[in-house]
């Protein structure tokens, strides 16, 4: 929003008049708001850090898996030889990205700048829609790419070995592409954890306890019921889309990818209505 004052002066030889003003707002829109965030996101050195280490924790361990991997003996899994295989560098990222996620959130509350972000935003929602989508852009694309070349690389590692796979044979599309979309929506699902807590490590603690510790607790130690339970958790319910080899208390992968869906648009909208109760 923006304010403009003209005021008109006495002319010689004229009697002073009264001071006249004119303010003109502007709306605020989302447009506006987005290029406001991303000039948040890009000056912030910790972001690109974050975002660095998530790709070269993709490109680093699919590295060595392929490498681990490059010689079959009986001591290795179906499952280690499958495409998904030399994708497991997700399992550190989307702690990266997610944790991405929260801070480009509560790092505003911590610092105190969220006041002057709805100063300038009053009706708040516009804020929570520009962060998603240059979120979504920077990390959907950085993703992208990263899972592309982490393929590439540890295919071309094997390919030195023993028979590899390229992106166009059947399930690979899924499988990489997907990885990408999965770290995107994990990261959306910590954001959106930041909005509701609001405070950084209490936002960090609940968005680690979501996506490691509960699956464990309900997927390792209680039973088959727990197992039933775990497959709708939203890191178990997105690796069965990201995986190649289906396995045993696990969704498929297109109800896999509709759960974590469902989880991010349910705690997206849930901040959104709490943003709109409470108080900064």
């Amino acid at each position: 929003m923006s304010v403009r004052t003209l005021a008109t002066e006495p002319v010689a030889g004229q009697a002073a008049g009264p001071v006249r003003s004119e303010v003109h707002s502007e709306p605020v829109s989302v447009p506006r708001a987005v290029v406001s965030e991303w000039i948040k996101f890009r000056t912030l050195r910790s972001s690109w850090a974050i975002l660095a280490a998530a790709v070269v924790a993709l490109i680093g361990i699919g590295l060595i898996v392929a490498w681990n991997t490059r010689h079959v003996t009986p001591s290795i899994a179906p499952e280690d030889l499958a495409p998904s295989s030399t994708m497991q560098g997700f399992l550190l990222a989307q702690l990266l990205i997610g944790s991405l996620g929260v801070l480009v959130v509560s790092g505003e509350y911590s610092t105190g700048m969220i006041r002057s972000t709805f100063a300038a935003v009053p009706r708040r929602l516009p804020t929570v829609w520009a962060k998603a989508v240059v979120f979504v852009a920077v990390i959907g694309v950085a993703m992208t790419v990263a899972v592309v070349v982490a393929f590439l690389s540890s295919q071309g590692l094997l390919s030195h070995y023993r028979t590899g796979y390229s992106l166009t044979d059947s399930g690979v599309p899924r499988v990489v592409f997907g990885t990408a979309l999965y770290l995107t929506l994990i990261g959306v699902l910590g954001g959106a954890v930041g909005w509701i807590v609001r405070n950084t490590p209490g936002a960090l603690v609940t968005f680690l306890g979501l996506i490691l510790v509960v699956p464990i607790i309900f997927g390792e130690l209680l039973g088959s019921w727990g197992k039933d339970v775990a497959q709708y958790l939203p890191s178990d319910a997105g690796q069965s889309f990201i995986t190649s080899l289906h396995q045993d208390h696990t969704l498929s992968p297109g109800t896999g990818l509709c759960v974590l869906l469902a989880w991010t648009v349910a705690a997206v909208a849930g901040a959104a209505v709490l943003l709109r109760r409470r108080d900064v």
